[in-house]
């Protein structure tokens, strides 16, 4: 087997859209030198999140979180609620991307597939000091990714921009806390967010979900003491990244970073 190349970042890094420094393809991983920005640190995450059915409301855009006029936001109409897939995965957004591109079920297939790859999730070297990755051939033009969280890891708040997505658990557990309301994609800096817009999800080896553009949400490996190892693919390729710091229902734009920034 070639040799696989791996690039260690504190246990507090931020996961996206830092790209790992090499480039591996699915079946021969052979890398390509490539470059990443610095990372910003991640707030902490939010106390707790529920899964209830209240409609969600953010201050608008030009408002203080103290200050803003509470308004509606509307779900995307593009993206039917959460579904329940055959296998008990949850998954949203199941139908077509941009034209000519993969559907979110392919990507979700995609990942799914991979996980099930005992080689290649055998082959990512695990570090205790932070995590590691290769970059995968996704479906399609995809961007896809094998990622280890060693315990305590997280990304910290963030969205995928216009980019569909999905990812699936390989090996241990993660936890996903995410927002079931399209935000403003521009013209604010906080929001504050009305009850009931929260979603907490445990994915376990073998679960794992799809999502729609926008999708604003953390990932986290609570456990203590065991690596986690997931599966992750976008299309298209990250055109950019919001990050978000939240402090209880106010969550606060810290920064957006494009494909120029990464390279």
């Amino acid at each position: 087997m070639s040799p696989v190349l791996l690039i260690r970042l504190s246990p507090h890094a931020v996961l996206f859209p830092a790209r790992p420094c090499f480039h591996a393809n699915f079946s021969g991983r052979s890398p390509v030198s490539a470059s990443f920005p610095s990372l910003p640190t991640p707030a902490p995450a939010s106390a707790s999140a529920s899964v209830v059915e209240t409609g969600p409301v953010v201050t608008g855009p030009s408002a203080s979180a103290s200050e803003g006029t509470r308004t509606p936001v509307t779900a995307d109409v593009g993206a039917p609620a959460d579904v329940l897939a055959p296998d008990g995965t949850e998954s949203q957004a199941l139908g077509g991307t941009a034209a000519q591109g993969p559907t979110i079920a392919e990507l979700l297939d995609f990942v799914r597939r991979t996980a099930e790859d005992a080689e290649l999730v055998a082959s990512l070297p695990l570090d205790p000091e932070g995590r590691t990755w290769l970059r995968l051939e996704g479906p399609g033009g995809s961007e896809a990714w094998l990622i280890s969280w060693p315990p305590g890891t997280g990304t910290g708040w963030h969205d995928h921009a216009e980019s569909t997505g999905a990812f699936t658990v390989a090996a241990g557990a993660l936890r996903e806390h995410s927002l079931a309301a399209r935000l403003p994609t521009a013209g604010w800096t906080t929001l504050e967010l009305s009850e009931g817009i929260d979603r907490d999800r445990h994915l376990a080896t073998g679960q794992g979900r799809a999502f729609g553009r926008h999708h604003v949400h953390e990932v986290l490996n609570e456990s203590g003491h065991e690596h986690a190892i997931s599966v992750h693919a976008y299309y298209p390729p990250l055109p950019q990244i919001r990050r978000y710091s939240r402090t209880g229902a106010v969550l606060r734009l810290e920064q957006t970073e494009r494909p120029e920034d990464w390279q």
